[in-house]
Parts: C-alpha cells; sequence; structure tokens
C-alpha cells in the first residue's frame, strides 16, 4: 500500500462563510484523495493511509449538527486502521479537530487554531505545521489567499521530507460557483510537477483573474494612449486591420470586443463604456507584449 505524506490545511471563515482546503504531498493527484468540503457542512483533509470514506462521511456527520471532534471520533471509532489515518476537520461553526494515528511515519502531527487545523506525516518536522499556523493568522483577504499563504508556508519550511509533487486547493461557500449554480467556488489541483505549490499560485490568479468583481477603483479608462497600445496589439494577433489612431472607433470596439471574449475576460471589460480592469490589463500586456 502506498503511504502518501502529506500535509493540510482545513478551515472556516466567519466573514465569507466559507470552508476551505490546501493541501500538498509527494504523490500524484493529493487532490483526488485528501480534501473534501461541502458548504453549510464543512471540510475533511483525509491522508497518511488516507480513508477516503472519511471524506463524505465526515460531511454528513457534520451537516447532522454534530461538532467535528465528535464526528471525528465516530469515524476513528467504527476503523479499525484508524491508528494508519491522519485527519483534519472544520464544521459549520468553525469548530476544527485533528488526529494523528500512532503507526503515521515520522514527523507526524497536527495542530488546530480558531477556525482550522493542520496535519502532516513524514515532514521535515514539526516546525512545518507551526509555519503553516503562523501564516495563516498573520494573513488577510479571502479564505483561498490565506489557505495558499499557510500552504506555501510549510512547503518553503520543508514540507514534505519525500520531495514535492501535488498540491490542491478547494474552498466552497453557498452558490459561489459557476454562475451561482454549486458552492464550489476555488478548485484547483496540480497533479504532478516539481514545484506544485508554485503551479497553484499562478491558477489561483487566473482564477481571480477570471471570476473576481471588477471594483469601479480598479478600472482604467481607455484613453487614447491606451487605445493605439491595444490597436497594435489587436493587430499583431490578427484582430484588428485599421490604423493606429487611439480612437476608440466601432472596428476598434470590434475587434477588442472579440480579443476580450476569445480571452474570457467579458466581465473585466467594457470597450463600449470605455475601461478594462488594471490586473486584467496588466495580464493581457505581460502576455502580449509589443
Amino acid at each position: 500500500m502506498i503511504y502518501p505524506s502529506t500535509f493540510s490545511i482545513v478551515a472556516f471563515s466567519p466573514e465569507e462563510n466559507a470552508w476551505g482546503i490546501a493541501v500538498a504531498s509527494k504523490f500524484p493527484a493529493v487532490g483526488a484523495v485528501v480534501p473534501w468540503a461541502a458548504s453549510g457542512a464543512g471540510a475533511v483533509a483525509t491522508q497518511a493511509l488516507a480513508n477516503t470514506s472519511f471524506g463524505p462521511g465526515g460531511l454528513d456527520l457534520m451537516r447532522s449538527g454534530m461538532p467535528a471532534s465528535d464526528a471525528l471520533e465516530k469515524l476513528l471509532t467504527l476503523d479499525e486502521g484508524r491508528e494508519h489515518r491522519q485527519v483534519g476537520m472544520v464544521d459549520p461553526q468553525g469548530g476544527a479537530a485533528t488526529f494523528t494515528g500512532g503507526e503515521c511515519l515520522e514527523w507526524a502531527g497536527g495542530l488546530t487554531g480558531s477556525h482550522y487545523a493542520i496535519q502532516g506525516n513524514i515532514l521535515t518536522g514539526e516546525n512545518v505545521i507551526r509555519s503553516m499556523a503562523n501564516a495563516y493568522e498573520a494573513s488577510e483577504g479571502s479564505l483561498a489567499n490565506r489557505l495558499y499563504a499557510a500552504l506555501l508556508a510549510g512547503d518553503r519550511a520543508g514540507g514534505d521530507r519525500r520531495g514535492r509533487q501535488s498540491a490542491a486547493i478547494v474552498a466552497v461557500k453557498a452558490s459561489s460557483g459557476y454562475a451561482g449554480f454549486n458552492d464550489r467556488w476555488i478548485d484547483y489541483r496540480v497533479d504532478d510537477h516539481p514545484d506544485p505549490v508554485s503551479q497553484l499560485a499562478n491558477l489561483l490568479e487566473l482564477h481571480h483573474l477570471y471570476f473576481d468583481d471588477s471594483p469601479e477603483e480598479e478600472r482604467v479608462s481607455l484613453d487614447p494612449a491606451l487605445v493605439a497600445r491595444f490597436q497594435r496589439l489587436l493587430t499583431s494577433q490578427g484582430y484588428y486591420h485599421g490604423s493606429v489612431s487611439g480612437s476608440l472607433d466601432d472596428l476598434t470596439q470590434a475587434a477588442l470586443k472579440s480579443f476580450i471574449g476569445n480571452e474570457n475576460f467579458e466581465e473585466r471589460c467594457s470597450p463600449d463604456a470605455g475601461w478594462i480592469d488594471r490586473p486584467v490589463l496588466e495580464f493581457l500586456l505581460k502576455r502580449f507584449p509589443e
């Protein structure tokens, strides 16, 4: 039986009413095994010699009103292989629990804090989970950003003593999925890479670009100088065949709309209203340099 070495954090954000998990491992596709979460139920990380039934089973128990600590105890009581398991859970109210079986490979252990649990096995040392806790508590922003900050801190503190291979981040909140049809707010995996945690950061950056709101203070006016720059870009990419005039005329608007649509940034730019979101502008100019 393969024994994946893993470190993870499960957490609840009361401000966003969201739950999530971030995990990394010297094991392929750790995101397919460890993280389980559901809005209104909580989050579970099941690892070491993982019992994947702890994911849906733990969520069902917490959804019914059982605190994370009691739900975890019940799952373990029914599992003859519990001494090989490692589990972290957080319930709908943010109650957290963690467990490390006596047969988990050193270094192995976990800790809990306000609305979070951190655990890891086959680590370079206890400093990995301590670094994760410190980073999570010191970080700001969305739950996904804080989870990532913790994961990165654990990775850079030594992480898995066997090396790096995969990482994943999952966050859920009600009606936060695509078009509001489900609760899958964040769901990204790097299944096989020499530096998967850094690759996960790239995916989160894309998520923010494609799906974050576009506040008015982040909007940049499409002034003549910027329009001329876009006209050159659009010409190089085959969208525009007019002159570089700096005028946001009908031909330029049509080309820009086509380009923006192809890049999936329709919500972050309005050629008709004459603005583009600053992070998206910076991303596009970096991706398509003159």
